[in-house]
């Protein structure tokens, strides 16, 4: 028969206090914080009789639990586990504990993970990834804007000029950085291949009711009720941020890739609709055509947003009567390895016949052969200072190079391009 432990009340006898005292001491509380002398009173009486407090009581006594929970669209992607190792990392030192859960982008299974958090009073939540539909209310996304928000407009021919310069560098590990301007947004080319990507989303923003409008909706209840709420990707309404410049990674990219000589391009879009894709495609499109390299439309390829994805629209890309780019750009990395792979299954060679590029620099390319040039963004420190803006600490502190913080709650990150051997000079 198993002896019951000792209880609260016993602690508290023990301490000489009320069980109100000993309860504040132990448990803590939203509202009173007992006397540093009685605190540690009753922590000593704890210690002595072996009590150990109730979680549950705990949870009811501070209002929230110890919890973050921590919502990504697939784990198994390096993107989203870099993110997710940033985020522990981040809580722990907080002395927080994470529960996460992998959507599978179902947005369904996002919208209930936040009303299980919410009911079982978790301290914040952090959501990782981008968004599926339009432009969301109180957001200044970044495909709707010539550039990012204060990131410094130059001429394309300027900024071919200065990426061509800085092939020069090499940098250790046979790899060189450069960064560009966005290039003027409108110019019609660009546009048919956005459309032809299926990256023109609805305007107007979702209302409620609809998936995202029901998740705002849902995050602005659980931060009503004492929650704390982040966003790694795109901006949610008004909730706190770190946003991903992808429009002006792919820009950047796009550039640099002009200034090696590269005037033949396709590109492999990510599915319609998803928010990160759109941006990144129209980071590319408009771009290249500034700098008078336009995208075929029938060269834009929609496809699933893994390896899977880009292995598909690299073969549908290859076996159409496109005329073969000289590089193909990908929205994100695992794309981009498995683009890779289907120019080999076809016979053919990177760099040789097709170059390669992606997005992310997600830490399996170490392993990839040749090289592969991508936008270089800190997902592991992403997840960190996404943990931190969660919790309302200084948004400010620790940021990685090519962040910044805008106010109290928002954190804007740009990417680095990383040439590598997967794209040569021409």
């Amino acid at each position: 028969m198993r002896v019951a432990g000792p209880t609260l009340s016993d602690v508290a006898r023990e301490a000489g206090v009320s069980l109100a005292t000993a309860s504040r001491a132990i448990n803590g509380s939203a509202n009173r914080t007992p006397r540093a002398d009685l605190r540690e009173r009753v922590l000593a009486a704890a210690e002595r009789l072996q009590y150990s407090p109730d979680p549950s009581a705990q949870a009811m006594a501070r209002g929230r639990t110890t919890t973050v929970g921590l919502v990504v669209h697939d784990i198994a992607d390096p993107y989203f586990s870099s993110l997710a190792a940033g985020v522990a990392e981040a809580a722990e030192r907080e002395g927080l504990i994470v529960t996460l859960t992998s959507t599978q982008h179902r947005p369904e299974r996002e919208l209930a993970f936040v009303e299980l958090m919410d009911r079982q009073r978790a301290r914040a939540v952090v959501l990782g990834g981008g968004r599926l539909g339009g432009d969301l209310p109180g957001t200044t996304p970044d495909a709707t804007a010539g550039e990012q928000p204060g990131a410094a407009r130059s001429e394309p021919s300027s900024a071919a000029g200065a990426a061509a310069a800085s092939n020069g560098g090499q940098s250790s590990g046979g790899q060189s950085s450069a960064t560009g301007a966005a290039a003027p947004s409108g110019a019609a080319t660009a546009a048919g291949a956005a459309a032809a990507a299926g990256a023109a989303a609805p305007s107007g923003g979702e209302q409620p009711g609809t998936s995202g409008g029901a998740l705002r909706d849902a995050l602005e209840r659980y931060r009503d009720g004492g929650g704390r709420v982040a966003l790694v990707g795109q901006p949610l309404g008004a909730l706190p941020v770190v946003e991903v410049a992808n429009r002006q990674g792919a820009a950047d990219l796009a550039t640099a890739l002009h200034g090696l000589g590269y005037r033949s391009f396709g590109v492999l879009a990510g599915p319609a609709g998803h928010r990160t894709a759109v941006d990144r495609v129209a980071g590319y499109t408009e771009t290249l055509a500034a700098l008078g390299a336009p995208v075929d439309p029938a060269a834009v390829v929609t496809c699933e947003f893994t390896r899977d994805g880009g292995y598909a629209g690299m073969r549908e890309l290859l076996d159409s009567t496109v005329e073969r780019p000289q590089v193909v750009l990908a929205v994100n990395d695992v794309m981009a390895v498995g683009a890779m792979a289907a120019v080999r299954d076809a016979g053919l060679h990177v760099p040789q016949d097709v170059a390669v590029a992606g997005f992310d620099d997600i830490v399996t390319l170490r392993d990839v052969v040749p090289g592969l040039t991508t936008v270089r963004i800190p997902l592991v420190a992403l997840g960190q200072v996404a943990l931190r803006l969660a919790l309302g600490l200084p948004a400010g502190a620790d940021l990685p190079p090519g962040a910044r913080a805008v106010g109290d709650d928002r954190v804007e990150v740009r990417g680095e391009v990383v040439l590598r051997e997967s794209t040569p000079p021409r």
